[in-house]
């Protein structure tokens, strides 16, 4: 499966560059949406699939799947998911944003902050793209960022998240649960918490898990937001960390420096200014790329590319 790509600009340095035909997908490419962004890809027969976060115009927030044949031009389903019960007849939710999707085993799972009674992990699974079946919430209220681990470790499954409020938190910190079966999580470990504003003030308010870790040589590769708190409000932007291959609690490397920061202007300018927020990461080892999904100041689909290698060295060297 070839990712997608496109080379360095010559003028660029940055390890992480932008993809020249931002933003991917607009805010209104489905008739009823007011917003498509923070969205989760994965590679899918011939061709990648998807599930967005889409907005409509009433500001109800919900995820919608989609297909693409080269992961740039999507086609998204003018409806919602509509959920079918999974290990669990209780699939409420009063609303659905920020979806993340793996594959593990023999399944798509999807991972969303899930309306009940405040924000919670959801979890769903899917064979197709088409059938989707929900499974109990994953932690009690206020939680957001579920992220897992694209296989076991040490026999189980595992999940990044961040616990939180119910409304614009201005605190978070990763932590990491695992569970036997999908359906009990406990074993909950802090894994990084929010830097010294004047060690790093980029993330010093809060943070969250991003992308499916990617499994290297170096341990497992994240992508995460950090925010900062400023006078003009919550600056959302992207570092990378490296997690111990069996013990994700334990940090090897964490970038001082963000790797993308909001500074395109449908970055800066959108329903919610100032934001990049990682969702997604196609990767192929062998090819040393990956292709970075990610929201645009909560209103569009942007995407950006890297050199694995270079990103690992560039963590381990701007290490905290």
């Amino acid at each position: 499966m070839k990712i997608p790509w496109q080379d360095r600009p010559d003028n660029s340095n940055d390890v992480l560059w932008r993809y020249s035909e931002n933003p991917i997908i607009n805010r209104n490419d489905i008739p009823s949406s007011n917003s498509i962004f923070n969205s989760a890809v994965v590679p899918f027969e011939d061709g990648f699939a998807g599930v967005f976060r889409c907005d409509n115009k009433a500001v109800q927030m919900n995820i919608f799947a989609g297909f693409s044949k080269d992961g740039i031009h999507w086609e998204i389903n003018h409806e919602p998911i509509r959920m079918q019960a999974g290990n669990t007849s209780m699939i409420e939710s009063d609303y659905k944003y920020d979806p993340r999707v793996v594959f593990i085993e023999d399944r798509y799972w999807i991972t969303w902050c899930n309306g009940y009674h405040g924000p919670t992990i959801g979890i769903a699974y899917t064979f197709d793209f088409k059938e989707f079946f929900q499974c109990e919430n994953a932690f009690l209220p206020f939680n957001r960022n579920g992220v897992l681990f694209p296989e076991k470790i040490n026999g189980r499954y595992a999940m990044l998240s961040r616990p939180s409020d119910n409304g614009h938190t201005p605190f978070g910190d990763i932590y990491v649960s695992f569970s036997p079966d999908m359906k009990y999580w406990g074993e909950h470990r802090c894994v990084m918490k929010v830097t010294p504003f004047q060690d790093s003030a980029w993330q010093s308010c809060k943070i969250g898990a991003g992308t499916v870790p990617i499994l290297t040589d170096e341990g497992w590769l994240i992508f995460y937001h950090g925010v900062i708190n400023t006078c003009n409000g919550f600056r959302y932007s992207v570092g990378s960390a490296i997690l111990d291959k069996n013990e994700p609690d334990k940090v090897k490397y964490r970038t001082q420096p963000y790797l993308l920061a909001p500074t395109e202007l449908y970055e800066q300018v959108g329903d919610v200014p100032n934001v990049v927020f990682p969702c997604a990461a196609l990767h192929s080892i062998e090819e040393d790329k990956v292709a970075l999904y990610y929201g645009a100041a909560d209103t569009v689909t942007a995407m950006a590319f890297g050199r694995i290698s270079e990103i690992l060295e560039f963590t381990k060297k701007n290490s905290l």
